[in-house]
Parts: structure tokens; sequence; C-alpha cells
């Protein structure tokens, strides 16, 4: 005759007397759990694991440091048996069952009531999973689904819509610096539940073909800007869109609060009352460079960078860098948005007492198939950005980090 599969269910055990036989590993691995659901728990043992020990002086459980003994789970409502001693686990799961007491056993899980299931998180959402063939029974198969379901609700690659508690709003997130693999889990899942994504030119574009047919994807470039400014327009796109009910995601390369005026559309959402979420991402100023094999700080070389917008030249009466200060520090300087003005920064630099000697390297199309690394010095930047023939989006980094690690092949 075939074994009937177990009944699953979840315990609710706050405030429930749980009564815990044995205090080595398998009690340290199932205790945070227990504690987490807020039982009452109860240990029995003569010794414990460090760790375990811990959570008895923490308070977070009650511990009796002596053999197990009948009447030990009398009035429990669930109890893990995991003693090193056979006839000890055996009386226990006696009484449990005389009490019908929800019974875990370490030793011998065809002698329980219960079994634990493998089990994870993911927003808000909790994953068992039980082996249902007792002749197949691989706790590590079984362990191997939990992962896969758990990373794949975290990472958005296995999609599962709020249909009851989604709240419509936007959520402003960074994408980083460009290669799909560096976005962040929580901007991945939001991404794979959105209704509208509002996507900038350098956010993680491969991923954009991943999403659901019915998912309207807007190319922020082609916003009709109509009597707006390009931003304007885009703030009431996201307005818009939110105010039809739908989940709204703007999808933004590297980080949303670095140079990416990511708070100019945090101020107009919440001035039209709309709700947003920011998800932080990697920028391109560390991320980069680290791509690259140049670190922007090293032991004994630099103990400091400094990241600045090059959209305007040095010279420009828009712009808000102190260069001259800039020019006196010794750590490295990180410069974005900045290959059509290169020259004239170097330049500057060099004015205000950078030695022309040091060593540049701009990363092209950083983190991406795409990735190109042309080194220079702030002597010959400008002339290396022509007859390399560097375009943006590149990453600037000048300082002596450029040259701590393998250097490129010529």
């Amino acid at each position: 005759m075939a074994e009937h599969p177990a009944y699953p269910v979840g315990l609710r055990l706050t405030g429930r007397r749980v009564v815990v036989l044995g205090g080595g590993t398998v009690a340290q691995r199932r205790l945070p759990a227990l504690i987490a659901a807020g039982a009452d728990v109860t240990l029995v043992s003569p010794e414990a694991t460090p760790s375990v020990e811990a959570m008895a002086e923490a308070g977070e459980i009650t511990w009796e440091r002596r053999p197990y003994a009948e009447g030990d789970l009398a009035d429990a409502w669930y109890a893990l048996i995991a003693t090193s001693d056979p006839e000890a686990n055996t009386a226990a799961s006696a009484e449990a069952e005389r009490h019908r007491v929800w019974c875990v056993r370490s030793d011998d899980a065809d002698r329980a009531t219960a079994w634990t299931p493998a089990t994870g998180h993911s927003e808000g959402v909790t994953v068992a999973v039980l082996t249902t063939d007792a002749r197949g029974r691989d706790p590590r198969h079984t362990a191997a689904i939990r992962d896969a379901v758990v990373e794949g609700l975290r990472d958005g690659t296995l999609v599962a819509p709020h249909h009851r508690t989604r709240t419509p709003g936007v959520a402003l997130v960074g994408g980083g610096p460009g290669d799909p693999d560096l976005i962040t889990v929580r901007g991945r899942r939001l991404l794979a539940e959105a209704d509208v994504v509002i996507a900038d030119r350098l956010g993680p574009r491969d991923l954009l073909a991943e999403l659901p047919p019915h998912v309207e994807v807007i190319d922020a470039a082609k916003i009709p800007y109509g009597r707006y400014m390009a931003q304007e327009a885009i703030n009431n796109a996201l307005i818009e869109h939110a105010k039809q009910g739908k989940s709204v995601v703007r999808l933004k390369g590297g980080d949303p609060f670095v140079f990416g005026r990511g708070m100019e559309e945090v101020q107009a959402l919440a001035e039209a009352g709309i709700p947003c979420t920011v998800v932080p991402g990697i920028s391109s100023s560390i991320s980069v460079p680290g791509a690259a094999g140049i670190p922007v700080t090293h032991r004994g070389v630099a103990h400091e960078f400094t990241v600045v917008s090059g959209h305007v030249a040095p010279d420009d009466e828009r712009s808000l860098v102190d260069w001259p200060s800039l020019a006196k520090l010794t750590g490295t300087l990180v410069i974005l948005m900045g290959v059509d003005k290169i020259g004239k920064i170097a330049e500057t630099l060099v004015a205000h007492g950078k030695s022309p000697a040091t060593p540049v390297a701009l990363v092209q199309e950083g983190t991406t198939a795409a990735q190109r690394r042309v080194d220079a010095t702030l002597a010959t930047v400008a002339e290396t950005v022509r007859t390399e023939d560097v375009k943006p989006p590149a990453v600037i980094v000048i300082g002596d980090v450029v040259t701590v690690g393998p250097q490129p092949l010529a």
C-alpha cells in the first residue's frame, strides 16, 4: 500500500509552548526560526553549543540543564526531538504521540508525527518544500528546490505578481552601471512586477527584453516634451501612469541620486501625492573602475576618492565644482559625464598644481560587453580621447590608483 503524502500546514506558535530536546547543532539550526515565530521555547538538555547557550543567555529561550524526563512535553504544542540518546528520543516521541503533540525527530523521521520542510523567505512569503516520496527522501534535493524558488522570487526571474495587496505607485530603481546582473535583487523583482517601465538610455537595457508582453516600456528620451522641459515631461509621465492605478518603475542607470536627478522625481511625486519607493543602485563611479581593474582607494596610495560631474567645463559659470581645491588633493578623482570636457579639466588641474604626469584612465561602456579601457596622463588625455575616439558613456579616473593593478595589454 502506497504511503500517503504529508499534509502541509503552517503552525502559528506565537506565545505557545514549544519544547526542544537536545542542544546540539540541530537545535542550533532550528531555534532561530522558532524564536522568530514568537514561540515560548523551552530547551531541555544537559549541554548546548555556544550559539544555543547565547540564545538562553539573551533570554530568547528557557534552558533546563538536564536530560529528558517523562512529562516534559505536557502542554506543548510542538516538539523538536534532537538528543544524542536514541532511547530518550523514542520515549519522547511516544509521549508526544500520547499527548497529540506535533513532534519532529532528527534521528528517525519515519517515527515522527511531523516533518520540518526546507524553508526560505522572500518579501513576506515563506516557501516550504517537503519531499513526498519517502523512498527517495533527499534533504539536499529539497533544499535545492527551496533555494531555486526563493532566488527566483527575489531576483524576479520567477514572476508572481501581487493582485490583492499591490499598491499603485512608483519605484525609483537604480539599475547599476550597465551589466544586467549588477542590478539589485530588489530592483529586479520590482521590475518584474511593473505595469509600466520608464527607462533611461544608460539603464540595464537587456533586462527590458525579459519583461512580459503586457508591460509598457517607455524610453525616457523619447517622451514628447511639448511645452515642458525633458525632466518635467518625465515627471508628468510618472504621475500620469501612477494615477491610473499602475505599478510604475523608473529605471535609471547607476544610482538614482548620483547625478541622476532622482530627487527631482521624488519631489514631483510627493507633490502629486504619489507614493515612491527608492531602490539604490550600484554607482558607476566605483563599479566601472573596479571592473577595469582600478581600485578607487588603495593602501599607501589613496585614502580618499572624490566623484565629480564633468558635464560643464571648469570655466563655465554654471560649474559648482571647486577645481583648484581638487587639484590639491592627493587621492583619486573620478569624473562622470566628462569625456568632451576632459581637455579643459586636465588643463585646469595642472594649472592649479596637479602633475602633468598624473595617470588617467578612461573606461568606456564599463561592465558591458563593449567595455574598453584607455590610459593616458593629464598631459596627454585630451589628445588620447581624440585619437582613440573615446565616446560617452565613460568613467574617467585620475590618480596613482590607475597604475597599481595589473596593466592592460598594449
